[in-house]
């Protein structure tokens, strides 16, 4: 073999070993580039979820606020109407409201149910139950049964607490990473 043959042979060696180093290179490159979109396309699908759980969670506690409202002015009812036929028209009309706010409300617990996590759903579905117990209490009021105005405070300071409960469990559903 003559020197041109070596030469050739080295050339030859050199331009492959330059290709297959090239080729390892943007195999590396198009792992490292799919790995990043990966973490990119999660990142921005956490993001989302997070979104959503934040606006869930704002709009049951408007829905639970608005509720929450509207046993205050119960108990304003009862403190400030002394005609107990005026007292049961003004209930029979705030009962008229709360069936116009319970559907909302039921509807902010469902999707807040959806979107979680466990913990906070209990929580969503907690507050949905504590309202019956007062829609069912006011119901019970507004039909004369003597024990119910007694155990309305009880079931809305419950349903009080269950609300405060929601939204510690939402705030710690949110700072969670």
């Amino acid at each position: 073999m003559g020197v041109g043959d070596n030469a050739m042979w080295v050339a030859a060696f050199t331009g492959g070993t330059a290709v297959f180093a090239s080729w390892v290179t943007n195999l590396g490159n198009v792992r490292a580039a799919r790995v990043q979109v990966e973490a990119s396309v999660q990142a921005q699908h956490r993001g989302r979820v997070r979104e959503l759980r934040r606006e869930a969670y704002l709009e049951l506690m408007e829905r639970a606020h608005v509720t929450g409202e509207l046993y205050r002015r119960i108990v304003d009812a009862f403190h400030e109407i002394s005609s107990p036929d005026q007292q049961l028209a003004r209930l029979e009309d705030l009962r008229s409201e709360l069936r116009e706010a319970y559907a909302p409300l039921m509807q902010s617990v469902r999707v807040v149910v959806l979107e979680g996590p466990s913990t906070t759903a209990i929580e969503a579905q907690a507050v949905l139950d504590a309202a019956l117990k007062v829609n069912r209490c006011l119901w019970h009021i507004t039909r004369g049964d003597a024990d119910a105005r007694a155990r309305f405070d009880e079931v809305r300071e419950a349903y009080l607490r269950r609300q405060e409960r929601f939204v510690e469990s939402a705030r710690a559903a949110m700072e969670a990473p």
